[in-house]
C-alpha cells in the first residue's frame, strides 16, 4: 500500500527544521546504503555525529506519534531513528533499489526489520525540479512529489528511486519502520477497516454493529500481530 498523508509536520516545526539544516554537516549518503543500493545512490545525508540530527529526529518522531492516520496505516512497533538527506548539484539522484530488510540502530543496540519505508518532505515542490520518488508496484510506476510537511509511506520491499534534481535542492527525512503486523496485505485490510469504522461512527455513532466490527478489527490485530 502506498499512502500519502498531508500536514504531518506543523509549520513551526518545518521552520525549526529548516533553520537547523542551514547549519548542517552533509556527508556522502552511501554510508547508510546496502551493497546494491550504494552502487546507485548519489545524494548527501546529515552526518550521524551531527548534534542537529538528534533535534530533528525528536521533532519528526513527535509528529509521527501524534498522527492517527500514520499509526493506523503503519501500526508501528519500532521506528529506526529518521535520517535526513539532500539532493542537489552533482549529488542529485538515487537509482532503482530495494531497501535492506534489516537495519541496525545507530548505537548498535538492536536491529529493526524494515517493513515500511517513509519519506517526509521538508521543502516544497516549487523549490526544486525533478526529485520525484518513483515506486514500482503492480499498477505501474507511482510518482510522488509532495508539499513540505507531507509524508509518503510504502512497503520497504518495493523497488523505488529518486529522479535527478536538476534545479534547487530537495530536502527530506526518510525512515524505516518495523510494523506490529508483518504482512503488507494484512496491514492494508486493517487500515481500510479502521477508516470504514471511523466513517461509520461519524454517520451513525457507536451503534452495536460498530462495536461488533470494532471487536473484529482488534481480534484480527491480535491474530496478525507478531
Amino acid at each position: 500500500m502506498l499512502l500519502t498523508l498531508p500536514d504531518v509536520l506543523l509549520e513551526n516545526e518545518l521552520t525549526t527544521i529548516r533553520g537547523l539544516l542551514k547549519q548542517a554537516q552533509w556527508v556522502d549518503g552511501r554510508h547508510t546504503a546496502g551493497i546494491q543500493a550504494a552502487q546507485v545512490k548519489n545524494n548527501q545525508q546529515l552526518a550521524e555525529q551531527d548534534p542537529l540530527l538528534a533535534n530533528i529526529r525528536g521533532i519528526v518522531l513527535q509528529a509521527l506519534h501524534r498522527d492517527p492516520l500514520f499509526f493506523s496505516a503503519v501500526l508501528p512497533d519500532k521506528i529506526l531513528p529518521p535520517f535526513v538527506n539532500r539532493y542537489s548539484g552533482d549529488t542529485n539522484h538515487y537509482g532503482f533499489h530495494v531497501d535492506n530488510a534489516m537495519r541496525s540502530m545507530p548505537d548498535g543496540s538492536a536491529r529493526v526489520r524494515a517493513d515500511v519505508s517513509a519519506t517526509l518532505f521538508l521543502n516544497d515542490p516549487d523549490d526544486y525540479e525533478g526529485g520525484e520518488l518513483v515506486v514500482q508496484d503492480v499498477f505501474g510506476d507511482q510518482r510522488v512529489k509532495l508539499k513540505a510537511g507531507a509524508i509518503v509511506i510504502y512497503p520497504s520491499s518495493s523497488v523505488h528511486a529518486v529522479t535527478p534534481v536538476t534545479r534547487g535542492e530537495r530536502l527530506a527525512s526518510f525512515m524505516f519502520i518495523q510494523s506490529m503486523v508483518r504482512d503488507a496485505a494484512h496491514r492494508r485490510m486493517l487500515f481500510e477497516m479502521d477508516m470504514a469504522l471511523v466513517r461509520l461512527r461519524q454517520q451513525h455513532g457507536e451503534t452495536p454493529e460498530v462495536v461488533q466490527l470494532t471487536g473484529i478489527y482488534h481480534n484480527l490485530l491480535r491474530q496478525w500481530a507478531l
